[in-house]
């Protein structure tokens, strides 16, 4: 099936490993031009571009922009490097996150508002310049947030900043939802549990068996189980969804 998604620009944050890599090569395999960000592993970013070069031919484009999202100059550039690369972009995919340990007692104001700028600053600012373009253009959209369980249960091994970060995040996509759904503009997020990435490989390492019982299915999501649902989003199917919230936690916001 086409998904409609074949030549559209799309913008991945966090896009050399992990749900990001699984992102970027499933947009690119549906035809998608892609630029995504990382933070400082150039190598790891070069063998994505080089994996949807292998995969997909010349067809389609992907293209590794460093940025640090916790600076909000480096948010901005990333925007208008992508657009300078690619051209307009139809399709936000706002993945990036950190997930910095601390006890709410213990946590520095530092890690806080680090921990803030990317999870939630950052999408805010890149959502922002792009609905300004597709506005001004009279074109529609996509924004898709990548938010947590943890901005519904908050957070039980020391993490509450991001789950405070995460929680701003599905506000924030109510909220513009609301703002730009006349505009042919949606935003919709999707909420993950526990995913087999280098994120959660430490805490997984110290007691897999703890977290693999949080989740109703019984097993961690791969990867490419979110790139699936994030495809659907980028895709015309999703065309009369916006402002919603899709648990992709394996059951685990079943309430």
């Amino acid at each position: 099936m086409d998904l409609g998604i074949a030549d559209k620009t799309v913008l991945v944050t966090g896009g050399s490993r992990g749900v990001g890599r699984a992102l970027v090569l499933a947009l690119a395999g549906e035809g998608a031009n892609v630029a995504f960000s990382y933070a400082s592993n150039r190598a790891a970013a070069d063998e994505v571009v080089d994996a949807v070069r292998t995969r997909y031919g010349t067809g389609v484009r992907a293209v590794a922009l460093a940025a640090d999202l916790s600076a909000a100059e480096q948010a901005e550039g990333l925007y208008d490097a992508a657009r300078d690369a690619l051209g307009p972009i139809d399709v936000l995919v706002n993945n990036a996150g950190i997930w910095l340990k601390g006890w709410a007692t213990e946590i520095s104001l530092a890690d806080w508002q680090r921990t803030m700028a990317v999870n939630a600053t950052a999408p805010f600012l890149l959502s922002r310049r792009l609905v300004r373009d597709l506005q001004a253009a009279g074109r529609p959209g996509k924004i898709i947030n990548v938010t947590s369980q943890a901005a519904f249960f908050g957070s039980t091994t020391g993490h509450s900043h991001y789950a405070a970060s995460k929680a701003a995040l599905v506000a924030f996509t109510v909220s513009l939802a609301r703002e730009v759904a006349r505009d042919g503009i949606t935003v919709n997020a999707v909420a993950l549990g526990l995913v087999e990435t280098d994120m959660l490989a430490d805490a997984l390492a110290a007691d897999r068996e703890y977290y693999e019982k949080r989740v109703p299915l019984g097993r961690l999501a791969t990867p490419g189980d979110i790139a699936g649902i994030v495809t659907f989003l980028a895709s015309f199917l999703s065309d009369y969804m916006t402002g919603a919230t899709l648990d992709a936690t394996g059951g685990m916001l079943m309430r």
